[in-house]
């Protein structure tokens, strides 16, 4: 009875081994810490890598074109954004939905009309919202950046099913998505040269970024309570001392 409890122990643990996801290194990110913030190239950058690479399979529904102003565009630019995108509105007098140019106050569409459309187009996986995908993940933008950047040949023995693709630090280590990034698949405005890695690297910051677009407000408000309450604690010390100064 103890050898079989072993081999079934032992091979629990070697099945766990094999599915095991390995842990994303950490990144060197600019809003890490109590007092970061993000890097506005930064974010551009990776609003252009969404734009043109991830968009086409994940929605942002939760980010409208006029957030953009967070990142830096200005609301000329926003609206030239919006402009490129199609959305449904309506019913319009007669009863019918009809497409339209996107406003500033509009989200960002779905590139699917349905979850139902998006599962057949890939495989029956649903691409996930990419709007708080940082904050829905364990590793936040640690895991965003290593999930981009870790697909490699699977290891000796082992299988990758049909469809599906070999990624060290996917728990299961396969998943449906292909490979999203090519070295110069988009090219920078700025002149950066786009690897694979500054790629990943961007719009992991950019979702990061949707994910908590305040952020930055949040650290401020942080800085200016704690010190207030510093200040108040010097005051009421000293108030402290001068009420019972007579006071043996």
């Amino acid at each position: 009875m103890f050898k079989i409890l072993t081999v079934f122990i032992l091979l629990t643990l070697s099945c766990h081994a094999e599915n095991a996801a390995h842990h994303p290194l950490q990144q060197n990110w600019s809003f890490n810490g109590p007092f970061g913030t993000f890097k506005r190239d930064e974010l551009q950058r990776g609003f252009q890598v969404y734009k043109e690479v991830c968009s086409a399979c994940h929605s942002l529904k939760r980010i409208r074109f006029r957030d953009l102003k967070g990142i830096g565009f200005k609301e000329i630019e926003i609206k030239a954004i919006a402009a490129g995108y199609e959305v449904t509105d309506g019913p319009n007098a007669e009863g019918q939905m009809f497409q339209r140019k996107a406003l500033a106050s509009d989200p960002f569409p779905s590139p699917y009309p349905n979850d139902n459309t998006a599962r057949t187009v890939n495989n029956g996986a649903l691409p996930p919202d990419q709007s708080l995908i940082v904050k829905a993940r364990e590793g936040g933008a640690d895991y965003i950046y290593a999930l981009m950047t870790g697909y490699t040949e699977p290891p000796a023995g082992v299988t990758v099913d049909a469809g599906r693709h070999y990624n060290m630090y996917f728990p299961g280590g396969q998943i449906s998505m292909a490979k999203p990034l090519t070295e110069g698949q988009v090219t920078y405005a700025d002149g950066t040269k786009a690897t694979v890695e500054q790629m990943a690297h961007d719009v992991s910051a950019f979702l990061a970024w949707t994910a908590e677009p305040e952020m930055e407000q949040r650290k401020e408000m942080g800085v200016k309570v704690l010190a207030y309450l510093l200040f108040m604690t010097v005051i009421f010390y000293l108030t402290m001392r001068r009420v019972w100064k007579g006071v043996k």
